[in-house]
């Protein structure tokens, strides 16, 4: 490295005339190293503050929008980046879904310390009746640069147009709609309207989801009558349920007994059939025998009712011979030895006989 000197020569002086050389004195290294050792620190640092400001990282839930000299580029997602120090800019976006209130503010966890905003929630029905009611809408950034430059506070704007929406939808509905059986399609209604909105508007905000958190009337007496109505609704679909129930186990059950009465009709109709054809059978047997020999089924027809009409009781049967000490059971009768005309029956208890 060169060295820096002053050279002086005193022989070079004009005025003695002398032109002898004198000696050279020269400064020493000391000064020459210190400024190096500052220029290196020097240039270290402004190389640490280039990296430091060329490298960046995106979070899991955030994408980064590249800005080259103010004007909006490319959109990055998660991991290491480098840009251009002092001449690109990075700006992260929360990519998660994210949500605010409409008609009341929370206090924190407890539910209990919820404060309600009536210049939010109080709105009219069709009816021209009032009541309250309290919205939570979902959110997510769908395009991070319109997010950030199509306006200036999109969540505003979001917000806007949710309680448009629903004072909207709300107005169409009656009251007791309102409070308690129209809930479901009210925010049906609201949020494809919103969405609608939002595609109009192209902000960079997509709506995930709105749901109605609570509805009720602005005063307790009127609260109470609702809440009374709805009691009474509810008791009426449980006697319905209950009803249909009963119906449902009682159907089965009669028409099983039904069933059984007709297969029972069925079957006595069967046998009766069966029973008369089996008498028509009979009946032509005994006349067939009757044409054969009238007298002998004549006689047996008469001992068969006998029979019937005085169960277990001797017969005495005079055949003219004038023995009277023949006595025959009914079932014991052989009609077909019996000749000659009909003969005297006479009943006998165990002690005396009587002829006939």
């Amino acid at each position: 490295m060169a060295e820096n000197y002053r050279e002086f020569n005193p022989g070079n002086n004009p005025e003695n005339g002398q032109s002898t050389q004198g000696p050279k004195w020269t400064s020493g290294n000391g000064g020459s190293t210190y400024g190096k050792i500052a220029a290196i620190v020097a240039t270290l640092l402004v190389l640490g503050v280039l990296a430091m400001e060329s490298v960046y990282s995106i979070g899991e839930q955030e994408q980064g929008v590249v800005t080259t000299f103010g004007h909006a580029g490319s959109v990055v997602t998660s991991g290491l980046h480098f840009k251009i120090p002092f001449v690109q800019k990075v700006t992260k976006v929360n990519t998660t879904i994210l949500g605010f209130p409409i008609g009341y503010r929370s206090g924190g966890d407890d539910s209990a310390s919820q404060e309600q905003i009536d210049d939010e929630s109080l709105m009219i029905t069709s009816d021209f009746n009032f009541v309250n009611v309290d919205f939570y809408v979902e959110y997510k950034v769908s395009d991070p640069v319109k997010y950030l430059y199509s306006s200036r506070q999109p969540k505003e704007i979001l917000k806007n147009i949710a309680q448009s929406c629903i004072r909207n939808i709300i107005s169409n509905y009656v009251v007791d709609d309102v409070i308690t059986t129209g809930k479901s399609k009210i925010q049906a209604e609201i949020k494809e309207m919103i969405i609608e909105k939002l595609e109009e508007q192209d902000i960079g905000l997509m709506l995930v989801n709105i749901s109605m958190q609570d509805a009720e009337p602005p005063t307790e007496a009127v609260i109470e009558a609702f809440k009374a109505v709805e009691t009474a609704k509810q008791g009426k679909e449980t006697a319905i349920n209950n009803a249909n129930k009963y119906r449902n186990e009682k159907i089965p059950e009669a028409s099983a007994k039904a069933d059984q009465i007709t297969q029972d009709a069925e079957a006595a109709k069967q046998e009766r059939v069966n029973e008369g054809i089996a008498q028509a059978a009979r009946f032509n047997e005994m006349y067939a025998e009757y044409e054969k020999n009238p007298l002998l089924t004549k006689q047996r027809m008469f001992y068969e009712a006998m029979e019937e009409v005085l169960p277990g009781v001797k017969l005495i049967i005079d055949d003219g011979s004038g023995d009277l000490n023949k006595t025959l059971y009914l079932d014991e009768l052989q009609l077909e030895d019996i000749t000659g005309d009909r003969p005297a029956v006479s009943s006998e208890d165990t002690s005396t006989q009587e002829e006939e």
